[in-house]
C-alpha cells in the first residue's frame, strides 16, 4: 500500500491503492503487504531510498529524522516530509513500505545551469545578476523564480517603469539541469503629471510644489528625474512640507496623508498630499534651564540664541541656537551635554514659549563611523556634512544635525 503523499506544496494527503495497480513496489514483489491501520504502529528494520541523483541516501535519511528499529507516529511522518521539503532540494516526496523496509521515493529539484536576462536595456545584466536569487549551480524551484520576478520589477519600479513587464522561460537539459531566461519588456516611465494639495490656506500650490523635491513633468525637464514617481522621494516630500510650514510659523502643522494614484493605462501617478496647517505662532518668551551639576557653570548665551521673543516662530532658529550653544560649551570643555528644546504653546495668544534644557549627556565616545547605501555618492561627500567625526565626544545633538544636513542634500 501508498500509505502517504507529499506534494510541494506541503499538504498531505493519504491514499491506499493496490500496490498491483501503481507497480510502486515491482522491485520488491516477496514482500508482505501489512493492513492499513498498523502502519502507524509497526518498526522498521531499513530505509531505502529511490530516485535520488545528487543527495546523498545518508543526508535524506538525517532530514527525515526516522531511525530504522523503531516504531513512527502519522506526526513523525508529516515532520519528516516537511523536513526534506524544507532544503528545498525536492519537488516531489513519496514514503513507501514494502515488509520491514521503509523507502522514500525522492523528485529532486533540477540544477540551475545558466540564468539570462533579454530585452534589458536601461538596466545592466550585472546589477539584475546581483538582485536575483537565482543563479548558476543553484537549486531551481517555481518559489524562487516567482520572487525573482517581482525582484526584478522592483528595480524597474524604482526607476518609474510600471509598464514593466518580465517572463520567465524554462529550458529543460539533460542530466536534471536546466536554464532560466528571463523576457523582460521595460516600457516607458510612469512620470508625475499632476501634483495636489487638499488643506492649504495660507500658501497657494504653486508655493508648496516649489518647497518640495517631487515636480510635475513638463517637456523641458529632461535633464531632471524629480518627476519621476518615487516612494522614498514622496516620504522626503513630507518632511520638506514640514521644515517649510515650521519656518513660516506653523508649529502645529501635520501631513495627514501623502498617495500616489497610478493612472489606468500605468504611464502617469496622480500626487496628494492632504495637509493640516494649524495655526501660525510667534516666539514667546525664551528660557535657558541647566541641569548640569551646580559646579558646573554655564556661560551666558545671550548673544547665541537666534530666536527673539515676537518673532514669527522658526524652527530653523531653534536648531541654529542649539549648534551654536553646543559648541560654545564645547570650547568651554562640556564635551558630554545634550540640549533639547522645550516647545510650550498658547493658542490663545498664539505665542509659542521655548526653553533650551542643557543636559549632561553620556560620557562615550565615536570610535567609527559608517556609511552604507551611497552607491551614487562619494563617501567624502557625505562625510562633510558631518558634525561629529571619529574620535570625538558623542553629542546627541550633534547627530541630529548631521542627520537633517544630510536630508537636505536632497539625495
Amino acid at each position: 500500500y501508498c500509505f502517504c503523499r507529499m506534494s510541494s506544496d506541503m499538504k498531505l494527503r493519504h491514499s491506499f491503492l493496490p500496490l498491483a495497480c501503481c507497480g510502486l513496489l515491482a522491485a520488491t514483489p516477496a514482500a508482505a503487504v501489512e493492513p492499513a491501520n498498523t502502519l502507524q504502529e509497526s518498526a522498521y528494520k531499513n530505509v531505502k531510498v529511490e530516485g535520488n541523483q545528487r543527495v546523498e541516501t545518508r543526508t535524506i535519511v538525517s532530514y527525515l529524522g526516522l531511525a530504522p528499529g523503531n516504531g513512527f507516529s502519522q506526526a513523525e511522518i508529516d515532520l519528516g516530509l516537511k523536513n526534506l521539503f524544507a532544503t528545498g532540494f525536492f519537488s516531489d516526496v513519496k514514503l513507501l513500505r514494502a515488509g520491514n523496509t521503509l523507502i522514500v521515493r525522492v523528485e529532486e529539484n533540477p540544477v540551475v545551469s545558466e540564468v539570462a536576462f533579454e530585452g534589458n536595456d536601461k538596466v545592466e545584466t550585472k546589477d539584475l545578476e546581483k538582485e536575483v536569487e537565482l543563479k548558476p549551480r543553484s537549486i531551481y524551484s517555481r518559489d524562487k523564480v516567482q520572487s525573482d520576478v517581482k525582484r526584478i520589477l522592483d528595480i524597474y519600479r524604482r526607476g518609474g517603469r510600471y509598464l514593466a513587464t518580465v517572463t520567465p522561460k524554462v529550458i529543460r537539459l539533460d542530466a536534471n539541469r536546466v536554464n532560466i531566461a528571463y523576457e523582460i519588456s521595460e516600457g516607458t516611465i510612469s512620470r508625475v503629471e499632476k501634483i495636489t494639495f487638499i488643506g492649504n490656506e495660507a500658501f497657494p500650490s504653486n508655493t508648496l510644489v516649489g518647497a518640495i523635491r517631487t515636480e510635475e513633468t513638463r517637456w523641458y525637464k529632461f535633464l531632471t528625474d524629480n518627476d519621476r514617481y518615487d516612494a522614498d522621494r514622496l516620504q522626503f516630500d513630507q518632511e520638506l512640507l514640514r521644515r517649510f510650514y515650521n519656518s513660516e510659523g506653523y508649529a502645529d502643522f501635520q501631513v495627514r496623508s501623502a498617495h500616489a494614484e497610478l493612472a489606468p493605462e500605468k504611464d502617469a501617478f496622480f500626487v496628494t498630499f492632504v495637509i493640516e496647517e494649524g495655526k501660525k505662532y510667534a516666539f514667546g518668551d525664551i528660557k535657558v534651564e541647566s541641569e548640569l551639576a551646580a559646579s558646573e557653570q554655564t556661560p551666558d548665551f545671550t548673544k547665541l540664541i537666534a530666536t527673539k521673543t515676537g518673532n514669527t516662530y522658526n524652527a530653523s532658529e531653534v536648531e541654529d541656537t542649539i549648534d551654536a550653544m553646543t559648541d560654545e560649551l564645547g570650547n568651554l570643555g562640556y564635551a558630554f551635554v545634550d540640549i533639547q528644546p522645550k516647545l510650550d504653546k498658547d493658542e490663545a495668544t498664539q505665542r509659542a514659549n521655548v526653553t533650551y534644557i542643557i543636559k549632561p549627556g553620556p560620557r562615550v565616545y565615536v570610535e567609527r563611523i559608517n556609511i552604507t547605501g551611497n552607491v551614487r555618492t562619494r563617501d567624502e561627500v557625505v562625510r562633510r556634512e558631518f558634525r561629529l567625526s571619529e574620535g570625538d565626544a558623542y553629542n546627541t545633538s550633534k547627530l541630529q544635525r548631521t542627520e537633517q544636513r544630510l536630508n537636505n542634500l536632497g539625495f
